[in-house]
């Protein structure tokens, strides 16, 4: 108890956090403003950014040259590229939703008493408690929503029923991504056909897109996550020559560079190279802003190759 409470934060002023990175070696070109910053953004978030201007992850002090507003240009970095890709992320989430809700309701039957059967799921033995969990899952947002959601209750009261083309609009891209896993394999591959994708990388791609949305969501850090589960090898990695290491790709496989790779799969070509342009956009005006370190080394925590650009025109 005694270790536990000696771990714990106390409370530190503006002026004391700021004392804080100043004697790691941070340097402040405008203090005022910093100030600003601090009580604006929060400091435990600013300086989660830290990191990438440290001499060493042993050392935890500052390179020389280091400012506060490299740090602050980072964390602005991050959020902007989150947004873009929270933005992106939406419309690959509504896309799958409309898919889902017209292959399955042509197939199945446009009722929830229809296309809710156990039936039209998948029968291995394996999956069975998980096909009944996300039914039910899928009944309880038709609960919580038949009285609440304009579109849920316009339908319930007008024809006494939920087609699927409205209940997805209330379910999460978690849902989404839980329900295609428990789908028939020929409903998978005519979803994953659309795509041009196998079943098999379908099944990888949404969880983790999925897990992308909340931390864009919820603002979490970005730049530098990495995600449990790796991407297959692609025809991109191949294609950009992406470097190897003991016969695995260095980029492209947990970190930022592959949700891009899986947006190339997921977006239309005109949304995708809109995507390449703000993303290129973000990274100049961050190059532009730092000085005390390379952009490579971002480029590098992202894991972004350095010719990540080309993936546009492939």
């Amino acid at each position: 108890m005694v270790m536990l409470m000696a771990r714990l934060k106390e409370f530190k002023t503006i002026d004391e956090q700021i004392e804080i990175l100043k004697d790691k070696g941070l340097s402040f070109n405008d203090e005022a403003l910093a100030k600003k910053i601090l009580l604006r953004e929060n400091y435990f978030f600013i300086s989660g950014y830290r990191d990438a201007f440290y001499k060493s992850n042993k050392d935890k002090a500052f390179i020389n040259g280091a400012t506060f507003e490299e740090l602050y240009a980072l964390f602005m970095f991050d959020r902007n590229i989150r947004n873009i890709l929270f933005k992106n992320l939406l419309i690959v989430e509504n896309n799958l939703k409309s898919i889902f809700s017209y292959q399955l309701s042509r197939k199945y039957g446009y009722k929830e008493k229809d296309y809710l059967k156990i039936s039209n799921f998948t029968t291995e033995i394996s999956r069975r408690r998980q096909v009944i969990d996300v039914i039910n899952k899928m009944k309880r947002q038709i609960r919580v929503n038949a009285k609440q959601h304009s579109a849920t209750l316009h339908y319930l009261t007008n024809y006494g029923y939920i087609p699927m083309w409205i209940l997805v609009k209330v379910l999460s891209f978690g849902i989404i991504s839980e329900l295609y896993t428990i789908l028939k394999y020929e409903d998978k591959r005519d979803i994953a056909d659309l795509y041009g994708i196998s079943v098999e990388d379908m099944s990888i791609f949404l969880p983790i897109m999925a897990n992308y949305r909340n931390l864009c969501a919820h603002e979490d850090m970005l730049y530098s996550h990495r995600s449990q589960r790796s991407i297959p090898n692609n025809i991109y990695h191949e294609k950009l020559h992406i470097e190897k290491d003991n016969e695995e790709y260095l980029y492209g496989k947990n970190d930022l560079f592959s949700l891009i790779i899986m947006l190339k799969y997921m977006l239309t070509d005109d949304n995708f190279r809109l995507l390449i342009y703000e993303f290129g956009y973000e990274i100049d005006l961050l190059d532009g802003k730092i000085s005390s370190i390379p952009i490579d080394k971002i480029l590098d925590k992202i894991g972004f190759p350095k010719n990540w650009r080309d993936i546009r025109d492939l």
